[in-house]
């Protein structure tokens, strides 16, 4: 289904006289107002092909109905948010999940929503129905070398689907390690790793990236073999100048600094971007902002201080994508609150004063400098989000107007109550 963008204007107008007054507001507390705005127009977050059903924990799946089950149906999902929020403009394909079949009208189809791919994504931690060897004991990291050049070739054929749909970027996530020790050998773990890397990096397009994810635990739990930042930035390093960092915030060890990891990956010029979610004990894949919003606003600190330091465009030089899990939650509603968030995050970042955090620094006013941050992250930016939002054609309220126009019932309308998404 698309929405009509008569009705999202007929919505806005009967918010408009509210927003207004907020936003004067706004505009009077925040000098840089106008230009945090024009970069809210501009940034775009990537929506992933599996977050787009209802996910499950290990011991159930309870869908909600209206499901897309195929990946047509996927990106008019993500035509829907964007239509919405005017900032979901691209999607992230997870392959063998979601395999173009016509990549030529998937990408016609996609266009109809604007909207562009992002990263393509591989999956050998699992077993395919098709395939001739297992991962049981790891892919690119395992013993036997008919299993890691079969993992290469999934990753390969990945890179073909991407050039195919316009992507620029493999992201690597692996869940190859141990369960206990003695196992396996760490080191010759690692070689085995870096020389299937290798391997892959070597089919990239010159103007392709590949995304280095790492986790510090699961599904193995005594070692991963990519299991930390450092892990990855030596990988990355060892591969070559189109191989970077990428940061899930559901990846780390219980109160990891992230934002200090973010700060280091970008002074190397290795950071690659971030799969947004939040977590309260481990990878728990919830709305972003949900648990800690006030460290999702330190480490959108560091990215905009970074980004402005490098000179780089805050739109396009880093990957900016979702990877959430909606165990309980309509997934559309979902993603639309974790934009939201992102969104809010970004804006209060936009506008800490610089200049003033670095003075308080450098004379090493631990008052001032921690009154900086907070006052900016108690700032009220939803004013600017949603002006941003109004700007490039979307909805005042994108929350309210799903659920004023009914838009999960007729999905299930559309599509019935017991389809079930490709994805975790």
């Amino acid at each position: 289904m698309k929405l009509n963008k008569e009705d999202i204007q007929e919505y806005n107008e009967g918010l408009l006289e509210l927003h207004q007054e907020k936003l004067a507001f706004t505009q009077k507390e925040v000098t840089n107002a106008e230009a945090i705005i024009q970069k809210l127009v501009d940034f775009q977050i990537a929506i992933p092909s599996w977050a787009l059903g209802t996910g499950g924990t290990r011991f159930g799946r309870f869908s909600g109905g209206g499901e897309p089950a195929t990946l047509e149906q996927k990106i008019e999902d993500v035509g829907l948010l964007h239509a919405l929020n005017q900032a979901s403009g691209a999607i992230s394909l997870h392959i063998p999940w979601d395999i173009p079949k016509d990549a030529a009208a998937i990408k016609a189809l996609a266009d109809e929503h604007g909207l562009v791919f992002d990263a393509v994504n591989s999956n050998t931690f699992q077993d395919q129905a098709d395939q001739e060897l297992s991962y049981k004991f790891g892919s690119l990291q395992h013993t036997d070398p008919a299993v890691r050049q079969q993992a290469v070739e999934h990753n390969i054929e990945v890179i073909k689907h991407g050039i195919e749909l316009g992507s620029k970027s493999l992201t690597v996530w692996l869940s190859d390690g141990s369960c206990f020790p003695g196992q396996i050998n760490f080191k010759k773990a690692f070689e085995n790793t870096l020389e299937s890397l290798q391997k892959i990096y070597a089919e990239l397009p010159d103007d392709w990236k590949m995304f280095v994810e790492y986790k510090a635990f699961e599904p193995n739990f005594y070692s991963m073999t990519v299991g930390d930042w450092g892990q990855s930035l030596l990988l990355a390093n060892k591969l070559g100048p189109k191989a970077k960092t990428l940061v899930d915030l559901g990846h780390h060890l219980p109160n990891a600094n992230i934002e200090q990891i973010v700060s280091l990956l970008m002074m190397e010029g290795k950071l690659a971007g971030f799969h947004f979610n939040d977590s309260k004990y481990a990878d728990d894949d919830l709305t972003a902002g949900a648990i800690k919003p006030y460290q999702l606003f330190l480490i959108f600190n560091e990215l905009v201080a970074g980004m402005d330091a490098a000179g780089m465009n805050h739109a396009k030089d880093l990957g900016w994508m979702i990877d959430a899990s909606h165990n309980v939650k309509d997934p559309l509603e979902d993603l639309l609150q974790s934009v939201e968030a992102i969104m809010l995050a970004y804006a209060q970042a936009l506008a800490v004063d610089k200049e003033a955090l670095e003075n308080a620094r450098e004379d090493n006013d631990v008052v001032v400098a921690q009154n900086i941050l907070q006052n900016a992250f108690r700032t009220d930016m939803r004013a600017l989000v949603a002006e941003a939002r109004l700007r490039a054609g979307g909805a005042l309220n994108p929350l309210g107007f799903y659920r004023k126009a009914d838009v999960r019932d007729k999905l299930i309308r559309e599509r019935g109550a017991k389809t079930v998404a490709t994805g975790l």
